[in-house]
């Protein structure tokens, strides 16, 4: 048996005025327990996800002081969930291991010293590496960030990584005015579509880069509708007519590189003097080759950016945390940030939304349905 939470320790923060011994109110419950015991998609080994993760109960850890048992709704698979799983991500959680970093649950109960959530609430992790692809589970409630409960299911499901990411690259590297413009290539990756919809809300002309394809057509529709002001290939990247563009909208001073290697080249090519380009992933499994005179005579600065890595250096800081994502619901409450095109499976298909996310120009997100 494996267990599917975090070990709860004692010392949260209580109320103010509480008894010398224990935190003043009882844990308190949403609904009796299920029947059915706690399931999980669970590795004991790294490899191939299909090989190697198999469907299995699962305990549950100890409520204690600061638990919160989470009943998990739905959890998407991202490129660093399989990569995790195959070991060569760059955490690893210890083995066995429950996978899946990203999705939404519902509370159902917490400990007797939770102050911040209350059964009912719906939340998603804080961090990497808890394991969402479960029915269930007790975490710490510092590993659980509260959201709103009226915003749609697969919005909050896919909220605390791609579009926190394509937040924090558009607000953290240069002061982007309306008008100006961002270059971007894995444009129809969940990053590139949150960077596009965030970009049009604030007036931010888009160039995104995407790979030919048979279905090149539909997607380029597809991003149009979401507010992409150009979507080109990769090839047309390289030709000398993009001097054309430039007459229309001004230099991008911000480019956004998920795939490294040539592609990354030919976004730094394009950027004006100065500018900064962000690399957040590398999909072509290809280093990224800068030209020295980018450095040189362009001044060109290379920064990374791993979600990962900020939530970590913010832990102390959770407002930060919380007002972004304030922010990101509230852009879609209004329309003007949705989901990626997803496909809802039951957990108990998950070797199917396996398959499908490692298939080649797929731009449906699988999403797990506890």
């Amino acid at each position: 048996m494996v267990a599917t939470g975090m070990a709860v320790a004692g010392g949260a923060r209580a109320r103010a005025l509480r008894p010398l011994f224990g935190c003043g109110h009882r844990a308190r419950s949403a609904v009796a327990a299920t029947q059915a015991g706690p399931r999980g998609l669970v590795y004991e080994q790294h490899g191939e996800p299909a090989q190697v993760l198999h469907l299995k109960d699962i305990d549950l850890a100890k409520l204690g002081d600061s638990g919160v048992r989470v009943k998990m709704i739905a959890a998407p698979i991202n490129p660093s969930d399989i990569n995790m799983i195959q070991g060569t991500y760059a955490i690893l959680a210890g083995l066995p291991a429950v996978g899946g970093n990203e999705g939404v649950g519902q509370v159902m109960d917490t400990g007797n010293c939770v102050t911040a959530l209350k059964p009912g609430d719906w939340v998603i992790p804080a961090d990497a590496g808890l394991g969402t692809w479960r029915t269930e589970a007790v975490f710490d409630e510092k590993t659980l960030l509260k959201i709103p409960s009226d915003i749609p299911l697969t919005c909050a499901a896919t909220l605390g990584v791609n579009p926190c990411t394509a937040y924090r690259m558009l607000s953290d590297f240069e002061i982007l005015d309306p008008g100006e413009s961002v270059i971007q290539n894995a444009a129809n990756s969940g990053v590139g579509q949150a960077v596009v919809q965030i970009a049009a809300a604030k007036g931010i002309k888009t160039i995104n880069i995407v790979r030919d394809r048979p279905n090149l057509q539909d997607l380029t529709d597809r991003l149009k509708s979401l507010g992409a002001d150009y979507v080109i290939t990769e090839e047309m990247l390289r030709k000398p007519e993009m001097k054309e563009l430039f007459k229309e909208i001004p230099k991008p001073s911000l480019a956004l590189n998920g795939v490294g290697g040539k592609s990354a080249t030919e976004l730094m090519r394009h950027l004006r003097h100065s500018g900064t380009m962000v690399t957040y992933g590398g999909m072509s499994k290809q280093p990224v080759t800068v030209p020295v005179s980018a450095l040189i005579f362009k001044d060109i600065k290379l920064c990374g950016f791993w979600m990962t890595q900020w939530k970590r250096a913010n832990s102390q800081n959770k407002e930060k945390l919380e007002t972004m994502i304030a922010d990101l619901c509230s852009l879609i409450r209004k329309g003007q940030l949705v989901a990626p095109m997803c496909q809802e499976v039951p957990l108990l298909d998950f070797q199917a939304a396996l398959k499908v996310s490692l298939e080649p120009y797929v731009s449906v997100k699988q999403i797990l349905r506890m």
